[in-house]
């Protein structure tokens, strides 16, 4: 597998990848995630894109299976500023990965997104939805260290804030 920047031309593809995946989530106990709203919206994904913190991975064959968000950058997560029930482990610039998925066509396309991420930065925060179960426990077995609770805009669901630092903490 291999990771690269989306552009318009993937915009179809990583849509249907997100239907898929807000499927899946409905099947595996998470329906209120991306269900309702049929989070992502299109018209985020272009912003993405054309901020250039869109990428895809790509198989062997250079079919895009997965889809993901990723900047890095000091407080570039404004939900990031407060979080209860704990604490981030530093204070550091840091990276997000935000509204990853992948088609399910290959095993291991989350756990590669996520260490390509962490590969940029060494520092990286994620957070996903309490019934979302696949994640947390993808995170937990990628090092990831439950750090408290955020919260978003989209919705009024509690967010479990996880976070994978270089600096020894983990």
């Amino acid at each position: 597998m291999k990771i690269r920047h989306s552009t318009e031309q993937d915009l179809d593809r990583m849509m249907e990848i997100y239907r898929l995946a807000r499927a899946f989530m409905a099947e595996h106990g998470n329906p209120n995630q991306w269900g309702p709203t049929h989070w992502p919206p299109e018209e985020l994904i272009r912003s993405d894109i054309r901020n250039g913190c869109s990428y895809v991975c790509l198989n062997d064959a250079d079919a895009v299976i997965g889809t993901f968000f990723f900047t890095q950058g000091k407080e570039i997560e404004p939900t990031y500023r407060n979080i209860t029930d704990g604490a981030w482990l530093e204070d550091s610039p840091y990276g997000v990965v935000h509204r990853i998925a992948g088609d399910g066509s290959e095993k291991g396309i989350g756990a590669f997104c996520i260490n390509w991420a962490y590969e940029q930065c060494g520092h990286l925060r994620i957070d996903t939805h309490g019934d979302n179960l696949v994640m947390q426990n993808l995170v937990r077995k990628l090092g990831f260290i439950h750090c408290g609770t955020i919260y978003v805009e989209e919705d009024d669901y509690p967010r479990l804030a996880f976070e994978k630092t270089s600096g020894g903490q983990n």
